[in-house]
């Protein structure tokens, strides 16, 4: 099959498959979703959200890429939501073991929980996990310096999912507002 016919088949199937727009509000009850105007209000209401402090390094990286993710104009002077994040758990699992019983990756998961307020009304509340390895070096330095990056790499990881979900929450406020 040729190329265009694959690009043709994939654009029909996506048609039909409810794909909305995260970021875009539909203006017209048209075929076409974006009609060249973009709509500000889910990323302007996002940048109404205070990030709380997060203890330890770990949640200062989490608390910095979700200050990147959903507030990246600076910190509101005056926030209509708080967004609180803790780190529910860090579980290390050593895999691929050697024949003398050593290992030689481990598996982080890093579970945290976050909760969207308004006042003290919850609008949204949830866990978001991440699984991150690093292989174990015969370089004690190499060994921690993948360590950090797999700590860092979970942070992005989290925050992202967590940015994702709190723009899907304000994208579903906004198609409640047009109703």
């Amino acid at each position: 099959m040729s190329r265009k016919w694959l690009l043709c088949l994939l654009a029909i199937v996506l048609s039909g498959c409810g794909f909305e727009p995260l970021y875009v509000k539909r203006d017209t009850t048209s075929s076409w979703y974006f009609g060249g105007k973009t709509d500000t209000s889910i990323t302007t209401e996002m940048a109404q959200v205070k990030v709380e402090r997060i203890s330890d390094r770990f949640g200062q990286q989490l608390r910095n890429n979700l200050l990147d993710l959903i507030t990246p104009t600076g910190t509101p002077k005056n926030p209509k939501y708080r967004l609180k994040v803790k780190l529910l758990s860090r579980n290390v699992v050593q895999q691929a073991m050697r024949r003398d019983i050593t290992a030689t990756s481990e598996r982080v998961t890093y579970r945290v929980g976050y909760e969207l307020l308004e006042g003290s009304k919850t609008l949204v509340k949830g866990d978001s996990v991440a699984y991150v390895s690093y292989d174990i070096m015969a370089n004690p330095y190499s060994t921690t310096m993948a360590q950090k990056k797999t700590e860092t790499d979970a942070a992005k990881i989290l925050a992202n999912d967590i940015a994702l979900r709190l723009g899907a929450y304000f994208h579903s406020q906004q198609g409640k507002k047009g109703q």
